[in-house]
């Protein structure tokens, strides 16, 4: 059920991607829309930029299922975030979170003065919202989303909440954004940008609907103007913010992805557990190093393949399944299929 927000409460939230290829200027362009909201509105602005919040070493190689995971999981934190805000209560860690990335959108949070501690016990530890949120707030998502779905599942959760989503798609050649990747401390990989050139996709307002609020800006020629256009888009999606539509082919095409990539993300963090309380048990039977290796290795590969089928299987059903009913599933599955590996081991 879409949460009726501003019938609620006196104040306005939004969330704006800003999206482009690696080095094109994201960041800067971030840290500036921050301070003219500020500075031209009285707006709060919090800035998400994922390169911050994501591990570096994942970023190394485009499309991994590593990538995939901490992406969407940071999309999970956010949620919780705004279910908090909405409710009015304290902001507690949600639950199968990974530590490191759970940390860094804390630290995040903390520096930009939304959250403190509310308890002492860092295991239980709930977080109170430190401002009260009368004013307009702009999550900015500063990230390179450059497939379309990447973007959907951000308008997908504002059109849940009922928030204004907006899209800032900054262009720049390659070459330049190749020359500045050089200049970084840390710079990707040359082909990791060649090959997102090849994938990326601009917001097309006029065959996506959802898509309406989108600028393309040149990162290299960015002006005064195109502050003010900036401006006017992010105010017009604040005042008409996303709600529920009417179903089309269109639509529930992209809800069914994003349906399958919440589902099989809860399907991989659940067999992670199996195979993590697997390995113990063999453990305390004394296997050797040797075989633990081996057992370790067989049991990852059987993730690999399992997680691979119940995505095919997932495809061809075309509709999304009960989130509760098919990890039970899941977890029945694969520790029948996991035992047989376990007993093979023992009986050597």
């Amino acid at each position: 059920m879409a949460h009726q927000l501003q019938n609620d409460r006196d104040h306005q939230l939004g969330l704006c991607v800003l999206c482009g290829l690696p080095a094109v200027g994201k960041t800067t362009m971030a840290q500036q829309l921050s301070q003219s909201l500020r500075k031209y509105k009285g707006w709060w602005c919090v800035l998400l930029t994922y390169d911050d919040l994501i591990p570096m070493e994942t970023f190394n190689q485009i499309e991994t299922s590593q990538w995939r995971l901490y992406r969407h999981e940071l999309l999970l934190y956010l949620e919780h975030f705004l279910q908090a805000l909405i409710k009015g209560c304290h902001y507690s860690p949600p639950p199968n979170r990974t530590e490191t990335t759970w940390k860094s959108f804390i630290r995040c949070l903390k520096e930009q003065g939304l959250i403190s501690p509310g308890t002492e016990d860092s295991a239980s530890c709930q977080y109170l919202i430190d401002f009260t949120p009368l004013r307009p707030i702009y999550f900015i998502l500063d990230d390179n989303f450059y497939y379309r779905s990447m973007r959907y599942e951000v308008y997908q959760l504002a059109r849940q909440y009922t928030l204004g989503f907006c899209q800032l798609f900054l262009d720049c050649q390659v070459e330049v954004c190749l020359e500045r990747n050089c200049r970084r401390k840390q710079p990707l990989p040359e082909e990791i940008i060649s090959a997102m050139v090849q994938k990326i996709e601009v917001p097309n307002p006029e065959k996506y609907t959802w898509e309406q609020h989108s600028l393309i800006l040149k990162s290299t020629g960015y002006s005064f103007e195109d502050n003010l256009q900036v401006l006017g888009l992010l105010s017009t999606a604040l005042e008409t913010p996303v709600k529920p539509l009417e179903e089309n082919t269109e639509l529930k095409a992209m809800d069914r992805a994003i349906c399958a990539a919440s589902v099989l993300h809860q399907a991989d963090q659940a067999v992670r557990r199996m195979i993590s309380q697997t390995m113990q048990n063999a453990k305390d039977n004394d296997l050797t190093p040797s075989e633990m290796k081996s057992l370790a290795k067989e049991l990852n590969k059987l993730k690999v393949e399992f997680l691979e089928d119940l995505r095919h299987k997932f495809n061809e059903k075309n509709h999304c399944l009960e989130n509760n009913a098919f990890n039970i599933n899941v977890t029945c599955l694969f520790s029948q299929q996991a035992d047989d590996i376990v007993k093979k081991h023992l009986t050597k």
